[in-house]
């Protein structure tokens, strides 16, 4: 009997732990899970502050709805069910406009939903057209301006839509060089941007029916981007490195065109200046280094962050939306784990209410923590990225992905990606870095990319690759290059350049040929050939070297199994890019997997595509990067 006992008890201890050895294990979640639309985002407040607005799912797309915050009741505004909307805004309390194109092709019509008349319109039904919207849109004349090229494709002009009649009209042509454009608190533009891609001048006028003169010149390896004008409209902001490395806040004098600086970060450029229009002051700048931080300039904005980040601890908590008298506002709280919730904020009661979750069926418990990191590139340069480690218990070399990130002209964040945590959930490390050539950190750093396509920026991959193997956490057999756009590119580069390094491939979107890559951003006009002739090269004089940075002209390197996926309707890069690899690829017999996206762009954006991808990835990876025993 005894004997009987203690086997029983043993049979329940042993249980007991098998059990919870099954509860620590990683839960593989769902495909569907990480790439499916989110349940409710993009929150917008309306401007007397009695209505939301927010994208949710409907018929496997997001469509715009609102919700009365006194009764909670919900009201569904569109019901697009082919396209994509991405985003909304209030233009008033009963009007909401969003932008949309067709099949990914960027041509964006904007369009008006009238909330009383419960109808949607195009405002802007003009054939082969793209519009866009600049932050601070509505003046204070009760218009709504944006820019459009419906009179040339390659010129965008100023228009005006009155929230009255519904009706546009055209408010300014552009002579031809005009790139940017600033309102005073009047209304009424006074200040622009001119160039012609290399030189760039800010043109001012004391009045709308003076000529326009020159008060400062800077060209194009130098930034400035036009804020506000000042509370007694006689000075502007502006995020400026011409006397700095980094960009940085600024007041510039319109009677000198001399600038005042007001913050520089040593090592970052400042993201983004935050205005109160009610006050009609700069308020705060945010910059980013592991995580994001500000520099305030007064103390409700600071008070009320701080309210914030005190209730929220844990996270990174952004004012995206508030009402015109700026006592309620819309919080979205998010990490690298999760893709967050929105909040409400009234300050006037100093109140914090939870709205929803973005995406409640992720658990930030199961997720993964991107570690920043850095490393030495072979010459001595400092690249910044982050590295996001899988649950791994039995201290064994896990498999890498290598994720560069797109642009090149952009940069890696500390923030969630569905992708890298979906990669980190199968068991992949995945490392990220901001090669030369990225954006925020500061201008050298930037310019010491221009020409490197395929040359230094594929090295700091590579070198970034060479650190990880160093840490000895990564299997250096099991090891793959995964990118979109120029990650794309910067994928195919890497099974040319260094083709023993990796595993498997994926290619995005990517480029594959850069001569012809130039030859068709040169369609865009003079401006942008000019520009992407200098950062990349000129066709004619750098072309030995375009080829020998060309993936095209190297496939016979290639032994590297490869995935290739492309949007048929990709205005940034030509569908060209994929078929010529593909077929270079074919008469050599070599082979590869491959997807092709009839109605998508630059990126696959409707949900049934990107699962299709990321099924197809997934299986890619696990036959490629599998253990073998």
């Amino acid at each position: 009997m005894v004997n009987r006992c203690l086997y029983l008890i043993i049979i329940i201890i042993s249980v007991f732990f098998i059990q919870n050895s099954f509860a620590n294990e990683n839960r593989l979640i769902p495909v569907e899970d990480f790439f499916r639309n989110p349940e409710k985002t993009n929150v917008k407040i309306s401007p007397s502050g009695n209505y939301i607005a927010y994208l949710a799912s409907w018929n496997n797309r997001l469509n715009i709805f609102i919700q009365n915050l006194g009764t909670n009741e919900v009201q569904q505004i569109t019901e697009v069910s082919k396209q994509v909307i991405n985003s909304c805004f209030w233009i008033a309390d009963d009007k909401i406009i969003y932008l949309q194109d067709q099949d990914g092709d960027e041509k964006f019509h904007i369009y008006l939903c009238d909330i009383k008349e419960k109808t949607v319109s195009d405002l802007t039904p003009y054939k082969g057209i793209t519009c866009k919207i600049k932050n601070d849109a509505s003046d204070i004349t009760g218009s709504f301006l944006f820019l459009m090229n419906k009179r040339n494709k390659k010129l965008f002009d100023i228009y005006r839509l009155d929230l009255i009649t519904n009706k546009t009209e055209l408010v300014a042509k552009n002579p031809g060089n005009i790139i940017d454009y600033l309102m005073d608190n009047d209304g009424k533009i006074r200040i622009c941007i001119a160039s012609d891609g290399l030189n760039n001048e800010i043109l001012y006028r004391d009045s709308e029916e003076e000529s326009f003169r020159v008060i400062k010149s800077f060209g194009f390896k130098e930034f400035v981007n036009l804020l506000c004008f000042t509370s007694d409209n006689k000075n502007i902001y502006v995020n400026s490195n011409i006397n700095t490395d980094t960009q940085s806040f600024c007041e510039l004098n319109l009677k000198t065109g001399a600038e005042t600086c007001i913050f520089s970060h040593p090592i970052v450029d400042i993201e983004t200046v935050l205005k109160s229009k009610k006050r009609n002051k700069i308020i705060a700048v945010r910059y980013i280094l592991d995580k994001t931080e500000y520099k305030f300039f007064d103390e409700v904005q600071e008070k009320t962050q701080k309210f914030i980040d005190k209730n929220l601890p844990e996270y990174e908590n952004f004012i995206v939306s508030n009402d015109k008298e700026e006592k309620k506002f819309i919080i979205h709280s998010t990490n690298d784990k999760t893709l967050g919730s929105y909040y409400i904020l009234d300050i006037e009661k100093w109140n914090l209410t939870k709205l929803f979750d973005v995406s409640p069926w992720l658990k930030e418990s199961e997720l993964y923590s991107m570690k920043p990191i850095s490393y030495k590139a072979r010459d001595g340069l400092t690249i910044y990225g982050y590295l996001t480690m899988p649950n791994n218990k039995t201290n064994k070399k896990v498999p890498l992905i290598v994720y560069p990130h797109g642009g090149p002209w952009r940069r890696t964040y500390r923030n969630f990606r569905s992708d890298v945590q979906f990669f980190a959930n199968r068991g992949y490390a995945v490392l990220q870095m901001n090669f030369r050539g990225s954006i925020g950190y500061g201008k050298k750093f930037n310019q010491s990319g221009f020409k490197q396509w395929g040359l230094k920026m594929q090295d700091d991959i590579t070198d970034g690759v060479l650190w990880a193997i160093d840490q000895e956490i990564v299997d250096p057999k099991r090891i793959a290059i995964f990118g979109g756009s120029y990650g794309g590119y910067a994928a195919l580069c890497g099974i040319v350049k260094t083709p023993d390094l990796y595993a498997a491939a994926v290619d995005f979107v990517g480029i594959s040929d850069l001569l012809s890559h130039l030859k068709e951003g040169s369609k865009a006009g003079p401006r942008t050939r000019a520009l992407l002739y200098e950062k990349i090269g000129d066709p004619k004089i750098d072309e030995k070297r375009l080829i020998e940075t060309s993936p095209l002209y190297n496939v016979d390197k290639i032994k590297t199994p490869l995935f290739i996926a492309h949007g048929a309707r990709d205005p940034r890069v030509d569908k060209s890019q994929a078929d010529k690899i593909i077929k270079s690829l074919q008469d050599r017999n070599i082979p590869f997997e491959y997807m092709i996206k009839e109605d998508e762009g630059h990126g696959f954006i409707k949900e049934e595509n990107r699962l299709d991808f990321f099924r197809a990835v997934e299986n890619f990876l696990q036959k490629h990067l599998t253990e073998k025993n």
